[in-house]
């Protein structure tokens, strides 16, 4: 049973939603399929954690690693920022059933990603085992 409730003390993060056009801007540059469309985004919207993510995928769909790399970091410092502001403190789940955290567990997701393809194995281990700490809802017996 997926739950909401505090354990042990410490309650699931949620960040706040974007707005209405963040995500339609997103949502259009995904069906466009260009980088530059995602780049359009990230211009307009330059604190939206998803824009950055998607960015990065997509750059390393194309065979850009440093490119995803770099959009990956952004992502995450992003994140990390906005993730203490809703009163994460360095421990608890952030999780993935809440949409609006998605962007930025993507970003750490990417980030190991990015940093295995350019040979930064102890990071891409690092994101692998934060990722699994912020991912996980609490599961209640």
């Amino acid at each position: 049973m997926t739950s909401d409730l505090p354990l042990q003390g410490v309650v699931p993060t949620h960040l706040p939603a974007e707005g209405a056009a963040e995500r339609s801007a997103l949502d259009d540059a995904l069906r466009d399929g260009r980088l530059e469309a995602l780049r359009d985004v990230v211009r307009a919207h330059p604190a939206y954690l998803d824009a950055w993510a998607r960015m990065g995928q997509a750059a390393l769909e194309g065979g850009d690693a440093v490119g995803a790399y770099a959009c990956a970091r952004v992502g995450y410092h992003r994140g990390l920022d906005a993730i203490r502001r809703a009163g994460w403190r360095g421990q608890g789940p952030v999780p993935w059933s809440h949409e609006p955290n998605r962007g930025f567990l993507r970003s750490v997701w990417l980030l190991g990603r990015a940093a295995d393809a350019i040979g930064e194995e102890d990071e891409a281990q690092r994101c692998a085992v934060f990722l699994q700490e912020l991912a996980r809802d609490h599961e209640l017996d």
